[in-house]
């Protein structure tokens, strides 16, 4: 049976409760104050894969789609950057010779 986590309304103590799945919370009893106005928390838990496991097709064409994603995203510029386009018939600044105020 599952152990679910509860927290009372009336003295607002949390607490764990070893019950069916089909156990209704409201109809769980608080041990501290006997009250049965008990809200289910939601609570983490630990899992561990027992054995051998081999990715299949299935698996492996996912990560090879992943992969191949990411290096075309790789590829593009980011989101916000701004392009350096020279501006037409500016001078450059290492010819100190073109430009306005030259002497020709």
């Amino acid at each position: 049976m599952p152990v679910y986590e509860y927290r009372c309304g009336q003295c607002s103590k949390a607490f764990e409760a070893t019950q069916s799945v089909h156990a209704r919370p409201e109809d769980t009893e608080c041990p501290f104050c006997q009250a049965q106005d008990a809200t289910r928390l939601l609570s983490s838990f630990a899992s561990t894969v027992k054995g051998d496991h081999k990715p299949g097709f299935a698996e492996m064409k996912a990560g090879s789609m992943l992969n191949e994603r990411m290096d075309r995203f790789a590829k593009l510029p980011p989101l916000n950057a701004k392009r350096n386009v020279p501006q037409p018939n500016a001078a450059s600044p290492s010819d100190p010779g073109s430009g306005p105020g030259a002497d020709s």
